[in-house]
């Protein structure tokens, strides 16, 4: 689930969040373990075993072995013409049959919408045009962050967006590890999708991920934006996105996905009841209205209304290019060691 830049920042604060939410660096789950082996990337079936998990960097290898899993069976299950409350909840309770739970709500963004787009409750939107499937995996709050496009319109133009930032995903990919800046890859990524006579959006950019937070403050920009960060042992999401727009993408629609930001109280018994669930189910991994619907009925929207009134959640905007554009977004969530990267959601 990508990150929107304001001028550098998120535009997103987090406040007092939950007590018990475990943030240390994510730099810090290698320290203790052995070695990979080998001097290249590495597929992260290569290194999981079906053995009951524990350390951190298995449940990361999980979610992302979950989450591989996941994109097989999204492909299969997305056709033009049905319906996105169908595809989202079909992926969603596949992720939990895996033993999974979502890192965030699945993302269905069509054409110029270039992300935050999950279905609602009563959503009757149905699949077509260039549509960006976003998908979130979470073991004990570790995420696989991982995204394709499809074309369901058998359209030259919109099969050339997609191999723009699938192309610019692999080269990025060849170069991320320990040291390199993101100058650079942001830099390759750009003149990849560039190569392709198309625009990256520069606004919108992968970033890193620890417990239960998956923008964790180092981003990984889709251009050079000359801010010369060197990517750290951890975890990260790299996500390009292609566009024959302009290139950069503005606030949209309320999404109905939301992030709790403070658990002050709040008068109304609904919303301390959504409260409360959201702190237990959740923790600060986003969410939307729609499982909050199916869990108290319709009359938890009240509740969500309250809360973000209060300043309890942040609520995400649809992202959104120029009308008539098209955009399309690939995504892969890398783990980095001291000489090794493993591409977990391969």
């Amino acid at each position: 689930m990508t990150e929107k830049q304001y001028g550098g920042s998120t535009g997103r604060k987090i406040g007092n969040i939950v007590s018990n939410i475990n943030n240390s660096k994510a730099d810090k789950i290698l320290a203790d373990k052995n070695k990979f082996d080998g001097d290249n990337i590495i597929n992260r079936s290569e290194s999981i075993s079906d053995s009951p998990i524990s350390s951190d960097e298995e449940k990361i290898i999980r979610a992302g072995k979950i989450a591989s899993q996941i994109k097989i069976y999204a492909k299969s299950i997305v056709r033009r013409g049905a319906s996105l409350l169908e595809i989202a909840e079909k992926i969603e309770a596949e992720i939990e049959k895996l033993g999974g739970k979502p890192a965030f709500p699945v993302n269905l963004s069509i054409d110029n919408i270039a992300a935050h787009y999950t279905p609602s409750h009563d959503d009757k939107t149905i699949a077509q045009g260039l549509l960006k499937v976003d998908i979130g995996v979470s073991i004990d709050g570790w995420a696989a962050d991982t995204a394709f496009s499809i074309d369901l319109e058998n359209n030259e133009e919109n099969k050339k967006i997609i191999e723009a930032s699938k192309d610019a995903l692999n080269n990025a990919l060849k170069v991320a590890k320990k040291g390199v800046s993101t100058d650079e890859i942001g830099s390759i990524i750009s003149k990849t999708i560039e190569s392709h006579g198309l625009s990256p959006i520069i606004n919108l950019s992968g970033h890193s991920m620890n417990k239960y937070e998956l923008h964790a403050g180092i981003t990984i920009p889709n251009i050079n934006d000359k801010k010369n960060v060197s990517l750290k042992e951890g975890l990260y999401a790299i996500e390009p996105f292609a566009t024959t727009g302009s290139g950069r993408v503005h606030d949209g629609k309320p999404s109905g996905i939301y992030e709790l930001k403070e658990t002050k109280n709040v008068r109304s018994l609904i919303a301390r009841e959504v409260l409360e669930f959201i702190m237990q189910e959740y923790n600060t991994l986003p969410f939307c209205s729609r499982w909050i619907v199916n869990k108290f009925g319709t009359r938890a929207l009240f509740g969500l209304k309250q809360l973000e009134d209060n300043g309890n959640l942040h609520h995400y905007n649809q992202l959104v290019e120029i009308p008539g554009s098209k955009v399309s977004q690939a995504e892969q969530t890398i783990l980095i060691s001291k000489d090794k990267v493993v591409v977990t959601t391969l």
